[in-house]
């Protein structure tokens, strides 16, 4: 387990518990599209199956997204993000994108996962609608 004073594995620079953990402890929501994007992110590093399917545009939420999400988090090891560019998202947005690499390992290779995710707003909480990989 992550301790709240390392840095956070979004790599904002910032603490885990000045960035990322008030989003996964549900005590605050992300502004932008992107801080929702990096708590996602530090989300699979910290294996946060819930906060992974509570941020996922409940439109397009599957019966096995939790199922999926978990899976991957036990198959893989986040080890860093990239973001690349974020267009829109700010907070008066309803729609924004974020692109982004992750690299991971998996079976003891290493990887780069290349992704263009869209964002929309739900309810004034920005969601994960989905993403095009690269």
């Amino acid at each position: 387990m992550l301790e709240s004073e390392q840095p956070c594995p979004c790599e904002s620079g910032a603490s885990y518990a000045d960035c990322c953990q008030p989003y996964h402890l549900g005590k605050t929501k992300a502004a932008t599209a992107e801080k929702l994007m990096r708590s996602r992110y530090a989300a699979y590093v910290m294996k946060a199956v819930d906060y992974l399917v509570e941020t996922t545009l409940p439109a397009v939420r599957r019966t096995d997204l939790r199922q999926q999400y978990q899976e991957t988090a036990d198959s893989i090891q986040w080890v860093r993000l990239e973001v690349i560019r974020a267009t829109q998202g700010s907070e008066t947005d309803k729609t924004g994108k974020v692109e982004f690499k992750a690299t991971y390992l998996q079976d003891g290779q290493r990887a780069v996962h290349h992704e263009l995710s869209r964002f929309r707003r739900y309810q004034s909480a920005w969601c994960y609608l989905d993403g095009q990989v690269t």
